[in-house]
């Protein structure tokens, strides 16, 4: 330790006699060398961070992953400030100025906004994996993900903002008070604001619907699948492709049907047949209803229907009611068109036809019909 103590004493001596600085100007050296074992330090943080990351690129854990990514560059930029205020230390020991003064609390503000900032990028990661379907498994959805992360940065933000004011000489108390009184006024300017964020507040409590999934509302002109729950808007993909902002206060005073939560879709259809078919009428409904007990895509547990229901004004109407197990819109339509052959089919093999509107026209022979004797005649 000593030897080498003695080497950059030798160094230093050597540099001060070469360079003719002068013992009034040796803070300039001074100021080299902690600029040069900051980049120095900066470069060795680098790759411990590089080195590390490829070591924990190995294990199956993503939360190590996570940490080390959110840290590397606040980090880099902890060494930076480190060595900048170190700097104005030896500057201002050296020739007297004020710079102390300012770069005091500057360091602090600057530890503490770069403490922030790595607690927000590990939110916001931490956030993406939850998210995403490749990511960490968690019971939690992608609106509960999402709302979590927005509280928990909107509130470290706030308090770092408390902190910094109270570094600088402000009193919390104070700005909290103003806060209170200016507060009215603002509520008062930006009511719609604020009925948007409670809107969305209620959206994240309630959870009538989250991200995902497909949603409509009977009193507007509104539908689609949700692909974002701001503070202030909620941003919908309609289906055809067009992204659709709906104020969240807005679903304060709708009704918001979900279809996506639905736990059956329905199949429920009126079929004719011709009124001269009237004998097969009784044989094709009983073999549509045996055909729907037994098919595969039906869910028996529910509702099953199938009478004879209507004397139409050119058919013998009835109707099928039913519940198919799948909820998937795609899905659901090739299940329906299945059912509907199946029942066409039915209808021929009974020798029976699908009616459709038809007139009759009765003639008369000539001479059957003729006008009453006038009774003046």
């Amino acid at each position: 330790m000593q030897e080498g103590q003695k080497i950059i004493e030798g160094l230093y001596d050597w540099l001060m006699l070469n360079l003719s600085l002068g013992q009034e100007n040796s803070w300039i050296l001074s100021v080299f060398f902690i600029v040069l074992v900051t980049l120095i330090a900066v470069f060795v943080v680098r790759k411990i961070f590089t080195h590390t990351a490829a070591q924990l690129a190995r294990t199956t854990n993503i939360w190590d992953d996570i940490l080390l990514e959110a840290a590397q560059r606040p980090a880099v930029m902890l060494v930076w400030v480190l060595g900048g205020s170190w700097v104005a230390d030896v500057i201002d020991g050296s020739t007297g100025t004020l710079l102390l003064d300012v770069i005091d609390p500057v360091r602090k503000v600057a530890v503490i906004v770069l403490l922030s900032w790595f607690l927000i990028r590990f939110i916001s990661s931490a956030e993406k994996a939850l998210i995403d379907p490749q990511g960490i498994n968690t019971t939690l959805d992608a609106t509960t993900v999402s709302a979590i992360g927005k509280l928990l940065r909107l509130s470290l933000i706030i308090t770092v903002s408390l902190v910094v004011l109270q570094t600088f000489g402000y009193s919390v108390s104070g700005v909290l008070a103003f806060g209170g009184i200016g507060g009215l006024a603002v509520g008062f300017a930006a009511k719609d604001l604020l009925a948007n964020f409670f809107g969305g507040l209620m959206i994240y409590m309630d959870r009538p619907f989250k991200v995902g999934d497909w949603v409509r509302s009977p009193d507007k002109d509104i539908e689609g699948t949700v692909e974002d729950i701001g503070w202030r808007l909620t941003r919908i993909q309609t289906f055809d492709k067009r992204p659709l902002y709906v104020p969240n206060g807005v679903f304060a005073s709708i009704s918001v049907e979900n279809p996506s939560r639905m736990t059956h879709r329905r199949i429920y259809e009126t079929i004719g047949v011709r009124y001269c078919d009237v004998n097969t009428v009784q044989n094709i409904v009983n073999q549509v209803r045996e055909m729907l007990i037994n098919h595969p895509e039906i869910d028996h547990t529910q509702t099953l229907i199938v009478n004879l229901n209507k004397f139409a004004p050119s058919s013998l109407d009835f109707f099928v009611y039913t519940f198919t197990k799948t909820t998937n819109w795609i899905y659901f339509h090739q299940v329906k068109e299945d059912v509907l052959l199946k029942i066409m089919a039915i209808v021929e093999n009974n020798g029976a036809e699908v009616a459709f509107p038809t007139s009759t026209v009765h003639l008369v022979p000539e001479g059957a019909f003729q006008l009453p004797a006038s009774p003046d005649h």
